[in-house]
């Protein structure tokens, strides 16, 4: 693959692996004792993907997410993408200056997915830089009053592009627990958490990112339960440009009702994402109220829910004028989680 080929899937995949994008015990085993004295107290937030068409485009800049979050969607808390950075990650001017908005507009600064090397590499001298890579994004988290950043065990440039990951599952996974652990030294050090999504790769299979994060030993691990990143196969691409890469179909995904389920006694957060809605205003793709059920009967009731719609990538980049533009999605979908969380409870 040629490197721009290879950038472009980079760029338009990291975040979205829902693009065309241990055994299970039954949760209601559970429901009933925790429905009677859990109740939701979940927040909002906002991921910054949910604006990828504008940001790709230039029709929006980094400093207008805070803006249009709290001031156009009422929405408070923010959770950043390494790639809108833009690479200033590392300049106190730029932190300094989106800090400052940040604390005018009274948001709150929850995430920022991190996209960068992969540190479940097999080879330990790449696995090592690719760690001390992330260092700058948990100080940057830090300086913005973030509690985590997000970082994928994979390698983020085989997203999307339909290669198979380099390594077995077993190989792959011993290396990400080297690579994790190590991160998480640091992120203990600095008080932020580090969790992982399920993604793309071998970490689409949650028994895979489970047998991994029960051998994790840190207060600062977790997960951040995605639920359209289940897909464990895509068709490849055929040709280079976007509708090529939106016209990609899942060919094998894990249940997503399992998968969370099973990674939810770890979980702290919840990526929420959806693409279309029916005439109701309900996902065509996720039944919210099922999903929630079982998050509620988890135990989980008082973090993040950060919305994240991608149905506005589909319209703006994509030409299908089905889809509802970013702002109009964002604002289905904070209704369809309000309502939800209201009926729950």
């Amino acid at each position: 693959m040629d490197n721009s080929r290879r950038d472009f899937i980079t760029k338009l995949g990291l975040t979205s692996a829902g693009l065309g994008l241990s055994p299970l015990l039954p949760t209601s085993l559970f429901a009933s004792a925790f429905a009677k004295k859990a109740q939701f107290e979940a927040k909002i937030s906002l991921g910054q993907f949910s604006f990828a068409s504008e940001l790709f485009s230039g029709k929006m800049t980094m400093m207008d997410f805070p803006k249009r979050a709290v001031q156009e969607l009422g929405i408070n808390g923010l959770e950043y993408v390494s790639m809108f950075f833009n690479g200033k990650h590392t300049d106190a001017a730029f932190l300094k200056e989106l800090k400052a908005l940040t604390e005018d507009l009274g948001a709150s600064n929850h995430l920022i997915m991190v996209d960068g090397e992969n540190i479940a590499a097999l080879d330990s001298a790449a696995r090592k830089k690719a760690v001390a890579s992330h260092h700058p994004w948990i100080d940057a988290a830090k300086y913005l009053g973030c509690t985590s950043i997000r970082v994928n065990l994979g390698d983020t440039s085989k997203a999307l592009s339909g290669e198979p990951e380099e390594g077995s599952a077993e190989e792959v996974a011993k290396a990400a627990l080297d690579g994790y652990s190590s991160l998480l030294e640091y992120g203990e050090k600095m008080g932020i958490n580090v969790i992982v999504e399920n993604h793309f790769g071998y970490s689409t299979d949650p028994d895979w990112l489970v047998g991994i994060m029960s051998q994790v030993k840190s207060d600062r691990k977790g997960f951040l339960p995605d639920f359209g990143n289940f897909c464990a196969q895509r068709s490849k691409p055929e040709g280079t440009g976007i509708q090529a890469l939106l016209s990609t179909t899942c060919i094998k995904e894990h249940d997503k009702y399992e998968g969370v389920a099973k990674m939810m006694p770890y979980a702290k957060g919840i990526s929420a994402k959806s693409h279309k809605f029916d005439a109701a205003g309900n996902d065509l793709e996720t039944d919210y109220r099922r999903m929630f059920e079982l998050i509620k009967a988890s135990g989980w009731t008082d973090g993040y829910i950060g919305i994240e719609y991608e149905g506005g990538l589909y319209r703006d980049m994509g030409g299908d004028m089905s889809y509802l533009s970013n702002s109009e999605g964002i604002l289905a979908m904070k209704k369809l989680i309000e309502k939800t969380l209201a009926e729950l409870g």
